[in-house]
């Protein structure tokens, strides 16, 4: 029972959310844009719905794709200049850098939920989605990225390794 298949997927899912929520997102804009075409070029009508929900899921790709950069640190960084300080530096230059990170999060999510409120009435015209949903993208992404930096800050602080972590 421990080598099946099933477990083993559905262990995946549960443990790799975000990693699955991109593949999900990644293979619906694939289906969507792949349909505009064939509609488009064979059938000769064009889907009033298709771009505006690429454009809708490619919002959520990007805010859940730079959460997934934080995650794994693998985000631009200045190692070469950091590493010639001592342990000690590193680990104060460390914290400096999850501490302002942090605030430009804590920043950029009160203004996400300022801009999504704002959208809440307007509706797509292809989708009949309101705005608020793709909008909400930068919400979930900003808490996200603000989770895995304090989450790795505070594991270099501690000198814990990083590892696969489930969340």
């Amino acid at each position: 029972m421990r080598n099946n298949p099933n477990s083993k997927l559905v262990k995946t899912l549960v443990t790799h959310p975000l990693e699955v929520a991109l593949c999900c997102i990644l293979i619906a804009m694939v289906l969507i844009t792949f349909s505009q075409v064939v509609s488009r070029y064979l059938l000769h009508v064009s889907l009033s719905w298709s771009e505006e929900s690429a454009r809708f899921l490619l919002m959520w790709m990007a805010m859940l794709s730079a959460a997934y950069g934080f995650k794994t640190k693998s985000h631009f960084a200045l190692t070469f200049i950091v590493g010639r300080f001592s342990a000690g530096w590193r680990r104060t230059i460390g914290l400096l850098v999850t501490l302002a990170t942090a605030i430009f999060l804590v920043v950029f999510v009160v203004k996400a939920l300022e801009l999504t409120q704002s959208v809440m009435g307007r509706i797509g015209p292809g989708t009949q989605i309101s705005f608020a949903v793709p909008y909400s993208s930068t919400i979930v992404g900003g808490v996200l990225m603000l989770f895995y930096v304090l989450r790795t800050g505070w594991r270099d602080f501690l000198g814990r390794p990083h590892h696969n972590d489930l969340i």
